[in-house]
Parts: structure tokens; sequence; C-alpha cells
């Protein structure tokens, strides 16, 4: 993993993310923690569908080959 990424998920640990997976899932929850090979769990995880629909999913682990990308929400 480079550098700035460790910096940006050490930097959001406990803020909300959102996180695009493969197969085209995108979650939005909040950072608990990661690991070197990009593992991650969110807790108060929801699913965001086609046209903004939500499913709540709880606390989530996500293995890291599947991540597409991370972004951090930011309060507006």
């Amino acid at each position: 993993m480079s550098e700035t990424a460790h910096k940006m998920l050490e930097e959001n640990i406990g803020n909300i993310v959102l996180i695009k997976i493969k197969d085209d899932i995108t979650l939005r929850g909040k950072l608990r923690s990661y690991d070197q090979h990009l593992n991650i769990v969110l807790d108060d995880v929801e699913e965001i569908g086609e046209g903004g629909s939500t499913r709540k999913l709880g606390t989530v682990v996500i293995r890291g080959d599947t991540v597409v990308f991370i972004s951090p929400i930011t309060e507006q």
C-alpha cells in the first residue's frame, strides 16, 4: 500500500468513508480499521443502491482485493 493511501486511511479512522467495491457495490460507513492488505472494517454501513436507495448492513469486513476506491466524506 502506498504511503499516500496509508496516510489517508490513518487520518480517517472513526470518520465516514465511501467505498466502491467490485460488482459495482457502493458502501458508506465509519472506518474502524484496516491492514496492510487494505482489508477494511466499517461500522454502521449502508449499501447505496441505484437511485440513491440505501440498505443498512451494520458492521462489515471488506476484503482488500475487492476495493475499487475509497473516499472520505467531508462535512458540508
